[in-house]
């Protein structure tokens, strides 16, 4: 890390990492606009749902969806993305358009085959649910949002992405879903030098409508 540190020139190769939701529907924009503005500077993607090792030199950025718990990380939140549930057209148009949570709890969702994210949620909102309650299940989100897409059942996903596709239509005023929190993180050693320096402030502009808060360091909480 030290070594890769000391690299000055603002060109070659910078890793990084975000979710596959994120990365097939946030980053390609953005991205090919970086890369008219830096074409010296090259982007290793990395799409994963997996927490890479910043510090190993498994990625030299990586946007996360949760703060980072990794000691000795510079972390900067960028803000808290609106989440929204969906539906497309064809779904509605057989079971009908919900009026109230109960007509809404009516309705089919598509769940997380393995993770129990979604299952927590809706304890957390008062309408405990089974594995067995959702009749389509699938834990890579990139997937999930196709089978939503599809008609298969309700889902949820942040509004950046879900108001943008005329795929499905938002089901506005009945659940309030919890925001989901945007993170970018770089090895402070790292975090310094031109290329990375450059990639992290491009991305935290470009997703300015998203930014809020502070740069910290973990080990630390101190400002960096």
């Amino acid at each position: 890390l030290a070594a890769a540190g000391r690299a000055l020139a603002l060109e070659g190769p910078v890793r990084l990492t975000a979710s596959r939701i994120t990365s097939a529907h946030i980053l390609p924009p953005i991205l090919a606009r970086l890369r008219a503005e830096e074409p010296g500077i090259e982007i290793d993607l990395v799409p994963t749902d997996t927490v890479e090792n910043l510090l190993a030199r498994e990625a030299d950025i990586a946007l996360r969806m949760v703060r980072p718990s990794q000691p000795d990380l510079v972390a900067r939140h960028l803000g808290d993305m609106e989440m929204a549930l969906y539906a497309a057209p064809g779904l509605l148009d057989r079971h009908g358009t919900p009026a109230t949570v109960d007509a809404l709890l009516q309705l089919p969702f598509v769940g997380f085959d393995r993770s129990d994210t979604i299952l927590r949620l809706m304890a957390s909102l008062g309408v405990p649910r089974t594995r067995e309650d959702f009749p389509v299940r699938c834990d890579d989100q990139l997937v999930y949002w196709m089978l939503v897409r599809a008609g298969l059942g309700i889902g949820g996903m942040p509004r950046l992405i879900g108001d943008a596709d005329p795929a499905v239509q938002r089901l506005d005023g009945l659940v309030a879903l919890p925001p989901l929190p945007l993170w970018i993180v770089a090895a402070p050693s790292l975090r310094r030098t031109p290329r990375v320096a450059r990639v992290w402030d491009f991305l935290c502009a470009a997703l300015s409508p998203l930014t809020r808060g502070q740069v910290i360091l973990n080990s630390t909480l101190k400002g960096h």
